[in-house]
C-alpha cells in the first residue's frame, strides 16, 4: 500500500521555489494574505473582536487554493466566497435547528456539497466552514448568526489579496485559459509524455488534475475524433 501511494507521486509536476507557479510565490502569498485577513477583521469588528473570532481555520485551506493552484476551478472568486458563506450560513441554520453538535455536523457537511455542487460554486474548506458552524451553533456557546460577518470579512479580504497578488505575479484570477486560434493538424497528433510535461511548464500554472489522465482524456480524445 505504501508503495502504491509513493508510486503516485512520481506522475507529478515538481514545483520549484520560482518557476512553474513556484511553491515560494504561493507561500508568501498565502501568508500574506492571512495576515491582511486579520488585520481587516480588527479593524472592522472593532470592539466586537473580542466576542467573534478574527480570524476562522477554513480559511488557511483557501488560501492554499486561491495562492497555490489559482487556475482550479474549485479555487475561483465565486467558488471561495460563495462556497464559504453558503457553507457557513448552512451549518449555522442546522446547528440551531438540530441542537446535537455530531448530528447536525454531519447533516451540515453533506447538504453543504450539494448546495456548492448545485449552485456551481463548489470549494473544499466549504465543507470546513459547514462543520465549523454546526458545531458552534449546537455547542455550548451556541454561535447566532453574528459569527457569519467574521467569516465574510475572511473570504472577500482573501479573495481581494488573491485577485492583487495573483494578477500582479503574472496569473490572471479569476483563470482563463488562453486557448489556441488554430486547432492542431494531423502531424501534431503524436506526442509523447516529455510533450505534455513541457507544455504544462509553459502555462505556467499548476492544475489540479494528474498529468497521465490528461493524457488519457488526450488519447481518448483523439480515437475518437479519429473514429468519426
Amino acid at each position: 500500500m505504501l508503495k502504491f501511494l509513493i508510486s503516485r507521486s512520481a506522475s507529478l509536476l515538481p514545483q520549484a521555489a520560482i518557476g512553474h507557479l513556484g511553491w515560494m510565490r504561493g507561500a508568501i502569498g498565502g501568508g500574506l494574505a492571512i495576515l491582511a485577513s486579520g488585520l481587516v477583521a480588527l479593524v472592522l469588528l472593532g470592539t466586537n473582536s473580542a466576542a467573534l473570532p478574527v480570524l476562522v481555520a477554513p480559511l488557511g485551506a483557501s488560501a492554499v487554493l486561491v495562492f497555490a493552484v489559482p487556475a482550479s476551478p474549485l479555487a475561483q472568486p465565486r467558488s471561495v466566497i460563495g462556497g464559504n458563506l453558503l457553507s457557513a450560513a448552512i451549518g449555522l441554520t442546522l446547528g440551531h435547528a438540530i441542537g446535537q453538535p455530531v448530528l447536525a455536523a454531519g447533516l451540515a457537511v453533506g447538504i453543504a456539497i450539494a448546495a456548492m455542487s448545485v449552485t456551481r460554486c463548489l470549494h473544499p474548506p466549504g465543507g470546513a466552514c459547514a462543520l465549523l458552524c454546526a458545531l458552534g451553533a449546537a455547542g455550548p456557546e451556541a454561535w447566532g448568526w453574528a459569527y457569519l460577518l467574521p467569516i465574510a470579512i475572511n473570504v472577500l479580504a482573501l479573495s481581494a489579496g488573491g485577485w492583487c497578488y495573483n494578477n500582479l505575479t503574472g496569473h490572471p484570477w479569476p483563470h482563463h485559459a488562453v486557448v489556441p486560434t488554430a486547432p492542431p493538424t494531423g502531424a501534431g497528433l503524436a506526442y509523447s509524455h516529455e510533450d505534455l510535461e513541457a507544455v504544462l511548464a509553459d502555462w505556467n500554472e499548476v492544475l489540479d488534475v494528474d498529468i497521465d489522465d490528461l493524457d488519457a482524456i488526450y488519447q481518448a480524445l483523439h480515437r475518437r475524433v479519429t473514429s468519426r
